[in-house]
């Protein structure tokens, strides 16, 4: 989950530096030029109380050479581009805790800021695809893959992925012990390349707990289903249901700098595109 809402906190800036800039432009500067004339006009008016008169508000002053330049981070980020970080390891092996990632706004369709609400149809998210998007029961923006398209049947048994009826292929890759907080201790984790519509990624499995439920699904329309690649340390769909079309942020692209937690140096060693 990425936990602050920057196009929220950006589109609150834009609103109030430009609101307050406008009211300066409709109310204030008349009353400044007005203000300037009758000192102008007076006998024994000086520089003092012109440059008095004529003084813009400091706070109007920031509005004005903030706004612009809000606007313009707004508009790009909203249609174009805008960069997250990843905070838990809910994507790991293909995101690691501390990535920055650059997701592209413009790959589903051009939306309005904050209410998500499509303009301009561009295209739909892929099965395979990492998605950012809002869950349905929580207000921050999560990632994971997009799993399920509409009207398909998901079904999970077993910590093995069945999409309309056929196991998505998957190939062991290594094992590995690691310590996990809720087993008290350390237990087996699987990493297998799976492959969805050809397309491969990377999976963890963990070989405690969950063993033997099977859950099934049906995608409905305007929907997708969303599954991360650590399959036992995400929150996603498997518990909280179906994600709605207009919540969808964007599409995840690459990996721009990493960034440990605590005090770290950034890094490129992890730049690449997102697969």
């Amino acid at each position: 989950m990425l936990d602050i809402d920057f196009p929220l906190v950006l589109s609150w800036a834009v609103l109030i530096s430009g609101a307050i800039w406008l009211f300066d432009v409709v109310v204030l500067k008349p009353r400044r030029i007005e203000a300037v004339a009758a000192v102008e006009n007076a006998k024994g008016g000086g520089s003092v109380k012109l440059d008095a008169a004529a003084a813009e508000p400091l706070l109007v002053e920031y509005a004005r050479s903030f706004f612009p330049v809000l606007l313009l981070v707004l508009v790009l980020r909203s249609f174009l581009a805008e960069p997250y970080q990843i905070p838990s390891e809910s994507m790991v092996p293909t995101l690691q805790v501390g990535d920055f990632i650059l997701v592209n706004k413009y790959a589903y369709g051009i939306r309005l800021p904050v209410i998500g609400t499509k303009l301009i149809d561009v295209g739909s998210p892929e099965r395979g695809d990492v998605m950012v998007f809002v869950p349905p029961h929580d207000s921050r923006y999560f990632i994971k893959r997009v799993i399920g398209l509409p009207g398909d049947h998901i079904r999970y048994e077993n910590k093995a992925l069945f999409i309309n009826g056929k196991r998505a292929p998957y190939e062991f890759v290594r094992q590995f012990r690691e310590s996990v907080p809720f087993a008290r201790g350390f237990v087996t984790v699987r990493e297998y390349t799976e492959v969805l519509d050809g397309r491969p990624h990377a999976t963890y499995r963990l070989t405690a707990s969950d063993q033997s439920k099977s859950r099934e699904w049906e995608v409905p329309e305007g929907n997708y289903f969303m599954m991360g690649d650590n399959r036992g340390k995400s929150d996603d769909s498997r518990r909280w249901g179906f994600v709605p079309e207009e919540n969808i942020v964007g599409k995840a692209v690459a990996i721009w700098v990493q960034k440990d937690p605590g005090w770290h140096w950034p890094t490129f060693a992890r730049n690449r595109w997102i697969e």
